[in-house]
């Protein structure tokens, strides 16, 4: 049997940016949750610093055990489609730890197709904040 899809990952200039963000400030972790401040990117954010709540998914690790995490409302839109976190030039938000490198993280995605949707189904429920607690 096949191993089931990732659902998140990083295109190569976005692992390159984390790698040297990790370099400066230490662990990392990415927060996704479309609420109206920070939009629909994902912020990238000192580990420890954002308080992960109860109600947000652990969607997957990337390069440097980075947790994505993403809000239980966002994941309901998307949880049919596998996300890609790019890099794209031109200033994010200034709570997210790119911003000051002239350049702000970038999600894209597409669907699943039928046979990663079936392999998906077999999964365990994403973890939650709740038993995660500081990532």
């Amino acid at each position: 049997m096949k191993p089931a899809p990732t659902r998140v990952e990083l295109t190569g200039a976005a692992e390159e940016l984390l790698r040297t963000l990790v370099a400066v400030h230490g662990p990392v972790m990415f927060h996704q949750s479309g609420g109206c401040c920070d939009g629909s990117a994902p912020m990238c954010y000192p580990r420890g610093e954002f308080r992960v709540g109860a109600a947000d998914l652990l969607l997957g690790r990337l390069a440097e055990d980075t947790p994505f995490w993403i809000s239980a409302d966002q994941y309901a839109y998307w949880r049919h489609t596998h996300l890609t976190v790019d890099v794209v030039p031109g200033r994010g938000s200034g709570f997210s730890l790119e911003a000051p490198e002239g350049v702000r993280f970038l999600l894209r995605s597409r669907l699943f197709t039928e046979q990663e949707t079936e392999l998906l189904a077999g999964q365990a429920p994403l973890p939650g904040g709740a038993d995660h607690g500081e990532e």
